[in-house]
């Protein structure tokens, strides 16, 4: 069945009728929320980038320092001498001092820094170390072979700046704050000497550093997008626990009106119903003329109509209670075997006389046999009544109503209530499901009705375990159908033996 939902907006919590305006809303917050995230020059990101660049120093501050160490090997075993080994003391202490400044940085608390300073300070840094690879570039050796230590050092420049543009992606300009300087110390003496192999593997230097520079860039935009998608994220979350700290204020005011109008309706069933029961006895007494006659006429008429309003005001009090019980759960079942022919019939039986007076003709249609329901009989009859009291109520004189009770093709029971009426609009059916909702017909006719006859219906079915359906058609009839599972049906238990009784007892 469609589910109803109430379109009243709450005003203490959000207003839900508008839903244009707030999707317009959470869209222009999404899109500033994404600008100021993968904006390059946010304080926040800068912040976190350093810590990032940090990490990675931290990380991965052995390798150039191995690299150094193992190049310094080299040429002291190749016999370039102790200018080597000053170089590598120089470079060692200038990567000591980067390390030093990451492991300040990576204690300090992200708001704490100052992106501008730090910024400029690790790029000193790097530039030392820059330097340092510039007087690598710049040595040379008299005692060795010199193709082979330029192409060395040319192998030793390249593994460096691979390391570097890694290791230091997330800090702009430190890769070419470190090579810039020595790529070009590099090219120069390659162009004093003008020897084949240094020069090109000084365009091979020259064309790797913006090479490197470009993968130093990527990565640098892939971190940064990594922020952004973790400030994303946290925002996400943020809106999360708003959204349900919003839910549980919801909730809350919601349990508090239950239990609000729970209490009213206990408080004032009684005070209703007391002062009704007087008015109907009295009402009735005087229509009846039960203490003599009433010498006008007009009277007796008023006397029947007070009666009927307070029957109605009654009848609507009990649906309203009955109502309320199975949606606060309640409503108790007073399950027992029961037969749903003989209950259907009796409700026919009941309403007979109210359909002969709108010249309407019941025409009961139920298969034989049946066995047995487990169910509430009070229920099973309010809903056979709810069902029969709404095709009468809304169907013509001289109609007719086809009452059937059988079998469902899943093994399970139903009953049918079929009249030839005006029919309900298609897009009508959801309202007359829904509580208190009547439809433009029942307006257009002025029948009197409280509109919870088939929510209450449909309540009681679904603590049965069982389902409502509602056919219809304009100028067709109306169809109720309410079925009740296969689990409701109690199967007939075979009579056992006269002598395997006498047995059993003996």
């Amino acid at each position: 069945m469609p589910s109803q939902r109430s379109t009243t907006a709450d005003k203490f919590i959000v207003d839900r009728r508008k839903p244009h305006r707030n999707s317009d809303v959470a869209r222009a917050v999404r899109k500033t929320r994404d600008r100021l995230s993968q904006q390059v020059g946010n304080p926040d990101f800068d912040r976190e980038l350093l810590k990032l660049h940090a990490r990675a120093m931290l990380g991965g501050a052995i390798i150039v320092p191995l690299l150094v160490l193992a190049t310094a090997a080299t040429g002291l075993f190749a016999g370039v001498g102790k200018a080597i080994g000053i170089w590598a003391l120089f470079i060692l202490i200038c990567y000591a001092i980067v390390v030093f400044m990451a492991r300040r940085v990576d204690r300090t608390e992200a708001a704490e820094l100052n992106p501008l300073q730090t910024h400029r300070d690790f790029l000193i840094g790097h530039f030392l170390c820059g330097l340092g690879w510039a007087w690598f570039a710049w040595l040379g050796c008299d005692a060795c072979q010199v193709d082979q230590f330029q192409l060395t050092k040319a192998v030793v420049l390249l593994l460096a700046m691979a390391a570097t543009a890694i290791t230091a992606s997330s800090l702009r300009g430190a890769l070419l704050a470190t090579f810039a300087v020595p790529v070009a110390a590099y090219a120069y003496a390659a162009a004093r000497q003008w020897m084949p192999v240094e020069l090109i593997m000084a365009g091979l230097l020259i064309v790797s550093l913006p090479f490197f520079a470009y993968v130093a860039r990527r990565l640098n935009r892939s971190s940064l997008m990594l922020l952004s998608f973790r400030s994303e994220k946290d925002a996400l979350i943020a809106e999360l626990d708003t959204a349900k700290s919003m839910s549980d204020e919801a909730r809350r005011r919601a349990e508090d009106a239950n239990l609000a109008k729970s209490r009213f309706l206990a408080s004032m069933s009684h005070e209703l119903r007391t002062p009704l029961n007087a008015i109907l006895g009295f009402s009735e007494v005087m229509a009846n003329e039960v203490l003599g006659p009433m010498s006008n006429p007009t009277y007796r008429d008023y006397a029947r109509d007070v009666h009927e309003s307070g029957q109605h005001l009654l009848d609507l009090i009990n649906e309203i209670l009955d109502l309320s019980r199975i949606e606060a759960g309640r409503y108790q079942l007073n399950e027992e075997p029961m037969m749903l022919l003989s209950v259907v019939e009796d409700c026919c039986h009941m309403m007979e006389l109210k359909a002969r007076n709108k010249d309407i003709r019941i025409v009961q249609d139920f298969e034989s046999a049946l066995p047995r329901l487990f169910a509430d009989e009070r229920a099973v009859r309010q809903i056979a009544l709810n069902l029969l009291s709404n095709a009468i109520k809304f169907t013509g004189s001289g109609g007719e109503i086809r009452v059937r009770v059988g079998w469902t093709a899943g093994g399970g029971q139903y009953l049918s209530v079929k009249d030839n009426g005006p029919g309900i609009p298609e897009d009508e059916i959801p309202v007359v499901l829904s509580a208190f909702g009547q439809g433009s017909i029942a307006i257009k006719s002025a029948e009197q009705g409280t509109g919870l006859g088939l929510p209450i219906v449909q309540s009681l079915l679904a603590m049965h375990g069982g389902e409502f359906e509602l056919h219809s058609k304009l100028r067709e009839g109306t169809e109720a159908i309410a079925i009740f599972p296969l689990s409701r049906v109690m199967e007939e238990l075979p009579a056992l033996p006269t002598r395997a009784v006498a047995a059993r007892r003996r």
